[in-house]
């Protein structure tokens, strides 16, 4: 950790930093990066992007007053050091853990932190929403939008853009690009013709020219492309002017000066204005740089030795079980293709790409599109498989609806992370799919119990002529073998796991593991459930029939999902049989351990078997009550 004579530690926001001279910026850069190995190595959490964002988030608070002006991060990865710098410092060790620091900006945390964050690409659009309220208001302070490369390749971004650049506000958008390393063109040619295209001679000389040029029509068009040709041999930005934003850069992201140059030119100018900053991932962490992906999210590491090891033998993953099943069926059918939204490692398809390139798309930060275009390759004769986490599917529902379900595409969606994910916390929570999906007329939505389960329903949905969904939690399941052989399972059909007596605990997914634990101790029967839609209605029935209580148990919110299903089926066939349902409460469950997080909602043997215990004691006292 910095030493007590360090210039990191005399910073305790950023009025502090705006107090240094230029000349230590760079030495604080250099104890900024040492004291997130330090931090980082110990606890975890995004790491190569918040190396690679160090001098950018320095010269941002040096020149902005922030918090009047608006900083909006996108996604929050590259955050970090924006929470070191506002006064965050000290608790960075507990970031991403229960009860710590959220692992991206959020607004009840700081008063920096001006719009809360999760998914990506949300940054432009926040920021010119700020803009437009400053300009309605009259007030004078800016708005900033900080995006990635692989942020801007979503349509929201571009909605975003598009909007903007047709507004007389004060925007600032930065594409921090770090997708490539600095090329040669971003020396120091560039970068002076980025401070001269910030300057205000440029800038006013180019608004007069073009207020008198556009009065000579054929002089004008003349005068515009020759501008755009010039400007088109240094600067890659004339999408961004034809979006109508004034195009600065690119700019060195590691080099301090011209950073604080610029950023101060541009804040004197008016309208929207889009600088192009090149960063590296990783910056100042040889093995990060290298390999910025292993790097990207980071666990508890020796920083002289770096990540190593590979993956250690245990039970397999659910995105391990999706992967082998994906490998193994596009063997079997050439018909299938893989489809993810950017999530290529954590959705399990990695080896899909290296043995079949030709029938994998990455499709980038673009869920919208991925349900899209796979409902596109359903019409033709296709069989898609869509590999997505239940919080970015989100983000396709309209598209799920409108393309897939109204149409009734076989469409096959693999969706990982469903139920409390851990250290992202409540924008990543995969909590609502179950209500989301059940609702939709046509659809298969199916929940494994174990990870050969998984491979089985997988196998099952796509077999099916009609849009499928098998939802399966984050990590691993209880550690059952995996059989080979693939096994269609009979449509909408749970199975009795246990037999027990007068308690049913019809149990979902992720549950019957724990519902199995609580059966144990209390004699209970345990249903398997297996599909939430169509539901095994005439096991509902015969359980209503056989036992006084019925208890669901299920990893989404309790409001609408399977529980709620499960409800209806009893009231349309007048049992007077009511189920008492557990699940996700009615409130956001915070970041931690996804341990944590199961224990705060109650989703333990230890909270179901509470609440079960005291429905059923308070059911007896009703009825003593009553008798007497």
């Amino acid at each position: 950790m910095p030493s007590s004579s360090s210039i990191l530690e005399s910073i305790l926001s950023p009025s502090d930093l705006r107090r240094l001279p230029e000349s230590q910026l760079e030495p604080l850069a250099a104890e900024v990066r040492q004291f997130l190995l330090d931090s980082l190595s110990k606890c975890g959490g995004h790491f190569a992007a918040s190396l690679g964002a160090v001098e950018l988030t320095i010269a941002l608070h040096y020149v902005f007053n922030t918090p009047e002006d608006r900083l909006v991060w996108d996604v929050g990865h590259q955050a970090y050091v924006h929470k070191i710098l506002t006064g965050r410092r000290e608790r960075l060790t507990t970031i991403r853990q229960w009860q710590g620091l959220a692992p991206f900006p959020r607004r009840d945390e700081s008063e920096y932190d001006a719009f809360g964050v999760g998914h990506s690409s949300t940054s432009i659009s926040a920021a010119l929403g700020m803009a437009i309220a400053a300009n309605r208001l009259g007030e004078k302070r800016r708005a900033v939008a900080v995006i990635g490369d692989g942020g801007l390749t979503a349509g929201l971004a571009f909605e975003a853009l598009n909007h903007a650049g047709d507004l007389d506000v004060d925007l600032l958008v930065i594409l921090n690009d770090n997708n490539m390393s600095i090329s040669p063109n971003v020396g120091a040619l560039a970068n002076r013709f980025a401070q001269i295209l910030s300057g205000k001679l440029y800038t006013s000389v180019r608004a007069t020219g073009k207020k008198v040029l556009s009065k000579m029509p054929p002089v004008w068009e003349l005068a515009r492309r020759a501008e755009e040709h010039l400007k088109g041999l240094i600067v890659p930005g004339t999408l961004f002017e034809e979006f109508g934003f004034n195009y600065i850069g690119p700019v060195d992201g590691h080099h301090m000066p011209t950073l604080i140059e610029t950023l101060r030119n541009i804040r004197q100018l008016s309208g929207p204005q889009f600088l192009h900053v090149i960063t590296r991932k990783g910056k100042g962490y040889a093995p990060a740089e290298e390999d910025p992906v292993k790097y990207h999210a980071v666990t508890p590491f020796d920083p002289s030795k770096g990540m190593v090891g590979g993956k250690k033998p245990g039970k397999p993953k659910y995105s391990d079980v999706f992967s082998d099943w994906a490998c193994d069926m596009a063997a079997r059918d050439r018909r299938l293709v893989a489809i993810t939204p950017a999530m290529r490692e954590g959705s399990g398809l990695v080896r899909f790409e290296k043995e079949y390139p030709d029938r994998y798309f990455d499709v980038a930060i673009a869920e919208q599109h991925s349900v899209t275009v796979a409902a596109g390759m359903a019409c033709d004769g296709l069989k898609p498989v869509v590999a997505i986490y239940s919080t970015f599917l989100q983000r396709g529902y309209d598209q799920l609806i409108h393309d897939v379900v109204v149409q009734d595409l076989p469409v096959l969606f693999a969706i990982d992370r469903a139920g409390l994910v851990g250290g992202d916390g409540p924008t990543h929570n995969g909590c609502f799919d179950l209500t989301y999906l059940r609702c939709l007329p046509g659809m298969v939505v199916m929940a494994p119990a174990d990870e050969n389960e998984c491979r089985q329903m997988l196998y099952t949905g796509f077999l099916l002529d009609k849009p499928a969904a098998v939802r399966y939690p984050r990590g691993t399941g209880p550690g059952v073998d995996v059989q080979q052989e693939m096994t269609s399972l009979p449509l909408g059909k749970g199975v009795v796991a246990r037999r027990g007596r007068r308690i049913a605990l019809l149990a979902f997914g992720s549950m019957v593991a724990p519902a199995m634990t609580v059966a144990e101790q209390m004699d209970a029967t345990v249903v398997n459930m297996r599909f939430i839609k169509p539901m095994d209605e005439q096991l509902i029935l015969e359980m209503a029939r056989s036992h006084e209580f019925l208890f669901t148990v299920e990893e989404n919110t309790i409001l609408g999902g399977a529980g709620s299903a499960v409800n209806e089926v009893l009231a349309a066939h007048g049992t007077g049989h009511t189920a008492f349902n557990f699940g996700i409460p009615d409130r956001l469950i915070q970041h931690g351990e996804r341990e944590d997080m199961l224990r705060d909602a109650g989703l333990t043997p230890e909270g179901i078997g509470a609440f079960v215990r005291l429905h059923v004691e308070d059911n007896q006292r009703a009825g003593t009550a009553k008798r007497a």
